[in-house]
């Protein structure tokens, strides 16, 4: 390919490890799921790329450079007649760095078109926000199943299981903020938890609806009931989660 003299270049960090955000790069059916049914990958040098918009639209390249699982360069542009970008005429490079946060990804396409470079600069913010879900929702796959157990580790009134569902689901350095706590790691919640069962014997919390996920975060409403199943109070708790998906942070509130 000829030099290329005009660049965009895109940033963002998504709430995976490294290992799984460029799994979207060697598994075709992820891929598609982040550019759309029909989009096609793997992870080698001279492999097709095919991607498939909603709107019709194909673009298509080649895997031109690949190094798990930091780094790999398509060749990209567009089927048809009069579309800014021939197949094949322009470079993505995406380079994949490990953060504490989860995966640090850049991204640079590179073309020989100012005009054209800058018409997709709002498609790349779309297209990495997607990404940036499609990968945290396969890391934070048990994300129902972590809320499920803190919540249960509230109402539970033995202190060994209760320190297994707290490990099971969280982190050693979680923290937990709300009207009546703030405590730091899971030693503190463990005492903090005990204390709620000495002063609200027999009450539980329950979730009620779904957990919704967005990049990392997760929200999910509940309810705490007496065990004759009376509502004593409702609220919502925000978790943010590690990049492996247990959680490191709640933010509880009331009512």
């Amino acid at each position: 390919m000829s030099e290329l003299a005009f660049a965009l270049d895109r940033e963002v960090v998504i709430c995976a490890r490294r290992e799984t955000v460029f799994g979207f790069f060697t598994d075709k059916e992820r891929f598609a799921k982040w550019w759309g049914p029909g989009s096609e990958i793997e992870g080698r040098v001279g492999a097709p790329v095919v991607i498939r918009y909603p709107n019709g639209v194909v673009a298509r390249g080649e895997v031109l450079e690949v190094e798990p699982p930091s780094r790999i360069v398509l060749s990209y542009g567009y089927e048809g007649g009069g579309r800014p970008i021939p197949p094949g005429a322009s470079r993505v490079t995406i380079t994949l760095e490990s953060v504490p946060e989860g995966t640090r990804l850049r991204l640079r396409h590179e073309m020989d078109d100012a005009v054209v470079r800058d018409e997709h600069v709002q498609g790349w913010r779309y297209q990495l926000a997607l990404f940036a879900n499609a990968a945290a929702d396969v890391e934070q796959a048990a994300v129902a199943t972590r809320v499920d157990a803190l919540l249960e580790a509230w109402s539970e009134p033995d202190p060994e299981r209760r320190r297994r569902l707290l490990a099971q689901a969280a982190l050693p350095s979680v923290t937990f903020r709300d009207a009546f706590s703030a405590t730091s790691g899971l030693e503190e919640l463990q005492i903090h938890l005990a204390a709620a069962q000495f002063h609200m014997p027999g009450v539980r919390l329950e979730r009620e609806g779904d957990v919704r996920h967005c990049q990392g975060t997760a929200m999910a409403h509940w309810v705490a009931r007496t065990a004759d199943g009376a509502v004593r109070g409702r609220g919502t708790n925000v978790y943010d989660l590690a990049p492996d998906g247990r959680v490191h942070r709640v933010v509880g509130f009331w009512g």
